[in-house]
Formats: C-alpha cells, sequence, structure tokens
C-alpha cells in the first residue's frame, strides 16, 4: 500500500466531501479517485457509499480507516543502501606483451612493414 494512497483516504474520510478533500491536499479530485480506487481495489471491496448524497463510509471503510492508522504511525523501514559497484578504477590491459619473444627480435606471425 502507498503511504500516499492511504494519507488521501484518510482525509477524504474524514471531510466526506471528495473536491473539499482535494483541496485540502493540494491535488485533483481526479487524483483522489483514483488513489481511492487503488486502495478500493487493494481491500477487495468498496470503502465509500457514492450513491448517498453525502458520502458515506461503508463497514469495509470505517476498518480500512483502522488499518490506514495503524500502517502511517508504524515506522517506515529505509531501502536497504544500493550495492557498490565491483572493481574500481578501471585499468588497461597489460597483455602478455613479447615475453614469449626474445627482445630485438621480430613478433611472431606479425610481417615486417616494408619501405
Amino acid at each position: 500500500m502507498k503511504t500516499s494512497h492511504l494519507r488521501h483516504f484518510l482525509v477524504a474520510a474524514e471531510v466526506l466531501h471528495f473536491p473539499v478533500a482535494a483541496d485540502k491536499l493540494g491535488i485533483s479530485r481526479q487524483k483522489l479517485e483514483s488513489s481511492i480506487e487503488a486502495l478500493e481495489l487493494e481491500f477487495g471491496t468498496k470503502l465509500f457509499d457514492r450513491d448517498a448524497s453525502p458520502y458515506r463510509l461503508t463497514k469495509a471503510g470505517q476498518a480500512a480507516i483502522l488499518v490506514a492508522e495503524e500502517e502511517l504511525a508504524s515506522p517506515s523501514t529505509p531501502p536497504p543502501p544500493p550495492p557498490v559497484p565491483a572493481g574500481g578504477k578501471a585499468k588497461a590491459s597489460k597483455g602478455k606483451g613479447r615475453t614469449p619473444a626474445v627482445k630485438g627480435q621480430p613478433k611472431p606471425f606479425k610481417k615486417r612493414q616494408g619501405r
């Protein structure tokens, strides 16, 4: 559950008027409605009786208030720190160089450039 959805729900449940709740939260009514719908999907039931002239909470909505308050009151665990990337500063590959050949002789399989 997103904490923003829970906060939106608690303000809407307190005011019981979506336009006023949206103004109080400083968001659009459409955003408030989508937050409430997301919570209703998560709970699996309607939280508001929208058929009534002033909106009313359903029994599930009243129970959801307790859950939302408890969820917002509990301290959230911070996300784990990002993993430290392996390695460090990139270094040039040393390769084998001229180890198999004796110094002063051309590298094997390399043709000399003619002048």
